[in-house]
């Protein structure tokens, strides 16, 4: 029960099928009160679904969920502090827009003189003066995200669940609203998890995430933990392809392709992987003797303008380094693979 009000919402050992498809696996998750919590993953992999069962949309086959406390299971849609902003928003469009931010509040009769005041308020806080006579197809894809976001707002839910909000914007204006949406979460007391396929949006918006495969969780952690110390091969490579280099251990040195290798993380296996994330091996001008330093040929080479992309043998292996290193095809060049970056992953790929 501490657990259960510790956290403002806790998931615990959920599962759902659909006919034979087994869509979650044993999930259980745990958010905060006041989080920005993102879960990400592959299409298919079930955050949706997951995000549906929070919602009371759908019915788990078995686990619980718990808001503040309260078992909400089985507890209908409408009776959960909860909102839900979908990915095609869903703005009722035979009403203009404080119609549809207020259609909430009066279906649950709420007296007139408080809608107002709640709606004037909220179109402030979204920046919608001057929208509120509008009806949704004379709105932007921003401006429909922001009214969508309004709606669910003026309810005052514990949750506000989020089903891959911008995906319909173009990118810049996805940048714009990403930061709209991170400065309307700090103004407000409210948990917000969203779901999300985009793996820099994830990063960006979340206080914590939870990457999501075939099901399951797979790790979750502060962006910085899941990115810098991924725990397997999935969680390493689906997070912009860290190097994934074969390990076998003699004494307290890893033999790879590129040489012995050390780490300053546990090693519990006798064959196993190492991931490195492409910007943190050093490209050394004067390199000298020591472990982790190894020597590599150029076999690929692309300019990105802020940085080099460098592809190296053996391995492969790549580089992301400052475009002041312009090695050309055939040169070998100096490495350092620094030890506290070197991660040792967990088993074989899931």
């Amino acid at each position: 029960m501490a657990g259960q009000i510790e956290h403002g919402l806790m998931v615990a050992q959920v599962n759902k099928s659909f006919g034979n498809h087994h869509v979650l696996k044993d999930v259980s998750l745990a958010v905060s009160r006041g989080e920005f919590f993102t879960l990400l993953g592959p299409s298919g992999c079930g955050k949706t679904t997951l995000l549906r069962l929070i919602a009371g949309l759908e019915l788990p086959d078995s686990g619980s969920i718990f808001l503040g406390g309260q078992d909400i299971t089985s507890l209908p849609a409408n009776k959960r502090q909860i909102n839900t902003v979908f990915q095609s928003y869903a703005l009722f469009p035979h009403l203009n827009v404080v119609e549809n931010i207020a259609f909430g509040l009066k279906a649950r009769k709420v007296e007139l003189s408080e809608v107002k005041s709640k709606v004037d308020r909220i179109l402030e806080m979204l920046a919608l003066g001057g929208l509120d006579k509008r009806f949704p197809h004379q709105l932007s894809g921003g401006q429909k995200q922001r009214v969508a976001l309004a709606r669910a707002l003026i309810n005052e839910p514990s949750i506000l669940l989020l089903d891959e909000p911008m995906s319909a914007l173009d990118p810049h204006l996805r940048t714009q609203v990403q930061a709209e949406l991170l400065e309307l979460h700090r103004k407000i007391d409210t948990t917000f998890i969203m779901v999300t396929h985009d793996q820099g949006e994830a990063m960006f918006m979340g206080t914590r995430l939870s990457v999501m495969k075939d099901g399951k969780m797979i790790q979750t952690g502060t962006p910085r933990e899941v990115y810098s110390r991924p725990k397997n091969k999935f969680m390493a490579e689906f997070l912009w392809g860290a190097n994934i280099l074969p390990a076998t251990r003699d004494g307290d040195r890893l033999m790879t392709t590129l040489g012995p290798l050390k780490t300053e993380d546990p090693v519990a296996w006798s064959e196993g992987h190492l991931a490195i994330r492409p910007e943190l091996i050093v490209l050394e001008d004067d390199p000298r003797p020591k472990d982790n330093s190894v020597r590599a040929k150029v076999i690929r080479a692309i300019y990105r303008g802020p940085s080099v992309e460098l592809l190296l043998d053996p391995g492969p292996v790549k580089v992301v380094t400052s475009p002041r290193f312009n090695p050309k095809l055939g040169d070998t060049v100096s490495l350092f693979i620094p030890p506290a970056d070197l991660v040792a992953l967990e088993g074989q790929a899931i």
